[in-house]
């Protein structure tokens, strides 16, 4: 790894006495508190788990079943996903949609239908054509005022449309025409479609969180008439497991958090352990991934301190010590160090440790060795940021943008998701992730934006601390409600290159892919109303109380 900072002189212009002209971090504090310190101390009992697995044969014959049409066995699995239980069915929903995809027969259908189908479809990669919906457009290729009237149908294609790629104009259209006649039908609206509309159009599912949809999809499916009592019955003891599980992993990720006294030791730092995991969950949630989540949480904790020791606290002169010890991975690097630096850095160098041992067994070092290298560019992207604030140098837009980029942390999480993902993940995989695929860009652009333009609008940045709007801003001369336009353009056309690199055949296999969605999801959760991770409002603290705090009453 090329060094940024060995040939940077010892002593600077920019050398501070002690604590003087620090700069000022005043984060909130964790809203949480030692709440998640222990785990609940109970467990699924053996008649619930026994009823679980009858539960779960059940749904897997209904899934392979012959049903009277494609649109009921659509429905079905769509009903089978919302409800966060796929999982336990990959190869049996994927065979049953390789069927549908080959015996198109879509001509009579109608809105819903054709939505559903087409949503579902390329959920799992297959590349059906966005002409299906022509149909429903009259002579001068707007949609028929005649589809206005059918809001299942709508609320179909607003989702669907969420799965657009590049050139696809009439999807590009379909959004706003649906979201705007849902908009106006929602107050005439018979329970529980209102919920449901008015949920989609603040969350589309696409760019949902599975867990978060899942808990919120369970409230709304038991009242609707139609529902299949023994696949909710499954969902509402699947979650209660799961959220048992993750709940202990949580308990012990805190327990290792509150070893660490940072809290006392570096009060400059955000206490976000609650949320970190929170990140990490919409990651990866299933049972297979619980020592990939623990590693990953773990991390994206310890970029949180790097994150705020770079940006809220250090001097120049500390930074290009600390730069020059993470660019080594030496622990005798510690001693150079100011005495609050030999925290982070010991704990930083430890989590990797326990990583290392974590995956020695099978012979996956090789992994761990990509993922120490993603942080080590990370932190060296994250010192250029702090150089240009701190010596008060302004780059262009394009230079800013470009080390930007990288200094949102987005490649980094994705290849050290791969650490702990099985023998699915092979050294292929972390050659590709390091040579910026297409997905791993657009997940990227996709963080950073959202991230910028949220600090942004609500004023969450010290005046002094640029972003990439205020550079975009003062570079075209244009107001920031104009950068954001453009910048929502940049994060629009990221998701068509997102859902264009999950159509077959893919790169990789969609389960490595598919941490790359799913971190875009996370921004899109956290984000889309603010800072949603420094600055937790009870949107985000709902969300986390209801997958990691309140069970589902059976």
């Amino acid at each position: 790894m090329a060094s940024q900072v060995s040939q940077m002189p010892s002593s600077s212009p920019l050398s501070f006495n002690k604590d003087e002209m620090r700069p000022k971090a005043d984060f909130p504090p964790s809203i949480w508190g030692d709440f998640f310190h222990n785990c609940p101390d109970k467990n699924i009992d053996a008649e619930t788990e026994k009823r679980h697995q009858q539960l779960k044969e059940e749904v897997r014959k209904m899934i392979v079943a012959p049903m009277a049409n494609s649109t009921q066995k659509l429905t079905f699995i769509d009903s089978v996903q919302r409800l966060g239980v796929s999982y336990h069915f990959t190869k049996e929903i994927e065979d049953e949609l390789e069927n549908i995809y080959h015996n198109n027969n879509d001509a009579e259908n109608d809105l819903y239908t054709t939505s559903l189908r087409f949503r579902i479809l390329r959920e799992h990669g297959f590349n059906v054509s966005c002409n299906a919906f022509n149909k429903f457009n009259d002579e001068q290729g707007n949609f028929k005022s005649s589809v206005t009237n059918d809001v299942q149908g709508l609320l179909e294609l607003y989702e669907a449309s969420y799965l657009r790629v590049h050139g696809e104009d009439i999807l590009d259209e379909a959004i706003s025409f649906s979201a705007n006649h849902l908009s106006l039908a929602v107050a005439s609206l018979d329970y529980p479609l209102p919920e449901q509309v008015s949920h989609a159009l603040k969350q589309s599912i696409r760019r949902g969180l599975p867990r978060v949809e899942a808990r919120h999809y369970l409230s709304v499916y038991q009242d609707i008439e139609s529902h299949n009592k023994a696949l909710l019955e499954f969902a509402k003891i699947d979650f209660n497991m799961l959220q048992l599980l993750h709940r202990k992993e949580l308990s012990e990720i805190f327990r290792w958090w509150k070893d660490l006294d940072f809290r006392r030791k570096l009060p400059y730092t955000r206490e976000r352990v609650v949320e970190c995991y929170f990140w990490i969950l919409g990651v990866y949630f299933e049972p297979q991934y619980s020592l990939g989540r623990k590693m990953m949480a773990k991390v994206i904790i310890m970029t949180s301190i790097l994150d705020d020791t770079y940006d809220s606290y250090a001097t120049y002169d500390e930074l290009i010590l600390y730069t020059s010890a993470i660019e080594r991975w030496e622990i005798k690097c510690i001693y150079q160090l100011p005495e609050y630096m030999k925290l982070s850095y010991k704990a930083l160098l430890d989590v990797y440790e326990e990583m290392e041992q974590l995956v020695v067994e099978h012979g996956r070092q090789y992994r761990v060795e990509y993922a120490k290298n993603a942080i080590i560019r990370l932190a060296q992207s994250y010192f250029v940021e702090a150089k240009w604030t701190l010596q008060n140098y302004k780059p262009s837009f394009e230079e800013f943008k470009i080390n930007a980029l990288s200094s949102c942390g987005y490649a980094m999480l994705a290849i050290t998701s791969f650490v702990g993902m099985g023998d699915i993940v092979t050294p292929e995989t972390f050659k590709w992730a390091t040579s910026e695929p297409k997905i791993i860009q657009a997940s990227t652009i996709i963080c950073r934006f959202m991230d910028d333009i949220a600090e942004h609008k609500f004023k969450h940045r010290r005046e002094d601390d640029w972003s990439v709007i205020d550079y975009y801003m003062e570079e075209y001369s244009v107001t920031a409600q104009e950068a954001y336009d453009v910048f929502n353009k940049y994060i629009e056309s990221a998701w068509k290159d997102m859902n264009q690199e999950l159509l077959k055949p893919t790169e990789m296999p969609t389960e490595v892919m598919n941490r790359s969605l799913n971190l875009s999801r996370v921004m899109d959760v956290l984000y889309k109303e603010g800072d949603g991770y420094t600055y937790v409002r009870k949107s985000i603290k709902d969300a986390i109380t209801s997958l990691l705090v309140e069970p589902i009453t059976l």
